[in-house]
Parts: C-alpha cells; sequence; structure tokens
C-alpha cells in the first residue's frame, strides 16, 4: 500500500510543476503603449513587466531627467549606416548599433568605424533566430560568435548588451543571457521603420519619433530605413532644442518600468 502511494506521489510531482515551467517559456512579443505630450511610455499592461524587472532588463531610462538613449538595429546594410554615422558625428551623438553575424561579415568596415568614433555595438545574434525556440547552448553560441568577431574586428573587447531579434523573448532567454553578462535592450519609442517597401518621406519619420519623445527614452531606430536616415539630423536638433541630451547607453544609471 504504501509502494503505491509513494508511486501515486512521485507520478504527481511533474504536472505540479508544469505551469511555473509553462510560464518560464512562454514567449512575448515586446510592445508598449506609446507616449504622448512627454510623458513616460508604459509597459503595465503587456504582461511582462515583471519579468523585465526581474532580469533588469532595459525599457526606459531615469524618467526625471530629459535623457535620450539612441539605439539601432543594424541586421543588414541598406546603404543608410554611413549618412547616419556622419550625422551622429556632426551632432556629436552617442548610439549604440545591434548587429547580427551577417552584418559584421558583411560590414566590416562600418564596425569598426562605429567603435572607432565612440558609438557602442551590441549584440542582436548570429543568425536572428527567435530566441524563445532555441536551446540554451544555441542561444550562447549565438552570441558568441558574434562577440568573437566584433573583438576581433574592433577595440571594443567586451559586449554586455543584447537586443533579441524582433523583440521575442520569454523569462528563459532573459535569465540565460544575463547569465551569460548581457543585459537585454528594449525600448520605449519606435514605429514601423523596418519596411523598406513602406518608406513615407523624412518628414513621416520625423513626425512618429518626435511626438512619443519623453525623459528617458530609450529610441529604437531601424539603419535600413531611408527616412531614418534623412530625419535624423532634425530629430537630434529638435529633441536638443527642447532641453534634451543623448546619453551612451553605458550611462544609463537608472532604469524605470
Amino acid at each position: 500500500m504504501l509502494t503505491v502511494l509513494f508511486l501515486f506521489l512521485f507520478s504527481a510531482v511533474p504536472a505540479a510543476i508544469l505551469p511555473a515551467e509553462a510560464a518560464h517559456m512562454q514567449p512575448y512579443h515586446f510592445g508598449f503603449k506609446k507616449s504622448k505630450e512627454h510623458q513616460p511610455a508604459s509597459i503595465n499592461e503587456e504582461g511582462f513587466k515583471d519579468i523585465l524587472m526581474k532580469h533588469e532588463a532595459i525599457f526606459l531610462g531615469d524618467t526625471t531627467k530629459k535623457e535620450l538613449y539612441l539605439t539601432f538595429d543594424n541586421g543588414y546594410e541598406n546603404g543608410f549606416t554611413v549618412k547616419i554615422l556622419d550625422v551622429l558625428k556632426q551632432h556629436q551623438v552617442p548610439a549604440i548599433f545591434f548587429i547580427t553575424g551577417h552584418y559584421v561579415k558583411q560590414e566590416p568596415e562600418l564596425v569598426k568605424r562605429m567603435v572607432a568614433e565612440g558609438h557602442l555595438i551590441g549584440n542582436h545574434s548570429w543568425s536572428h533566430p527567435d530566441m524563445s525556440q532555441i536551446s540554451n547552448t544555441q542561444l550562447k553560441t549565438e552570441l558568441d560568435k558574434v562577440q568573437a568577431e566584433v573583438t576581433q574586428l574592433t577595440n571594443q573587447k567586451h559586449m554586455t548588451y543584447l537586443r533579441p531579434p524582433r523583440g521575442i523573448f520569454n523569462d528563459r532567454i532573459l535569465g540565460e543571457s544575463r547569465a551569460l553578462g548581457y543585459t537585454s535592450v528594449f525600448w520605449s519609442i519606435a514605429y514601423k521603420d523596418w519596411d523598406t517597401a513602406s518608406q513615407r518621406g523624412w518628414k513621416y519619420a520625423y513626425d512618429q519619433v518626435m511626438k512619443q519623445i519623453h525623459p528617458g527614452a530609450v529610441i529604437l531606430l531601424h539603419s535600413v530605413s531611408k527616412d531614418n536616415a534623412e530625419a535624423l539630423a532634425s530629430m537630434i536638433t529638435t529633441a536638443k532644442e527642447q532641453g534634451y541630451e543623448f546619453k551612451s547607453l553605458e550611462h544609463l544609471e537608472k532604469k524605470t518600468y
């Protein structure tokens, strides 16, 4: 009788932990409630706020200070990064470029220029997978390959910031990334700029970003966008006129959720 009872209890244990394990693995697509009238963006209703807080991911900086953090996703080169770098240099604005394996292999000179001009290189994975669907071993391989290539090319010998491809993540991935020494970086300003077949002109890009500006904002732009490249100087100039300061992500001192 005791043996039967033991077997019954033992067999019930996996079922008891399934809900927690499912939550650990549940994928999320990052989204947020956009800022209006310089008020901070919000993730209060997205269902993953606690996960970001748990793993100390970046969503917002200090919302009491008029600071902005400019981030670019560079999955591939579309001919606009030189102009973007020229504008950043002219206006003395730092940025971080999240690059893939494809980018670092195809555009080594641009990667070297980014670092030489004081920008950070962030990890956007080697092959741009849905990270929630790969193993921990595969995750490490994806990140290590990018870091090794950047280290070989540039003076940036450490890589500490990660942006999950397509903004897809789960509790496991953020935890494993953090264990590998990475801070996951999301954003509080963005618009649909990545579709190269749907560019609407520099003014559209400018308006989409400027109407979302708020203290502590992390701005996501895709470097493949012609509109972004043409609007960037005006974005920077107007933001500065409004009293905002652009800072490097490594100088983000307070995370807000």
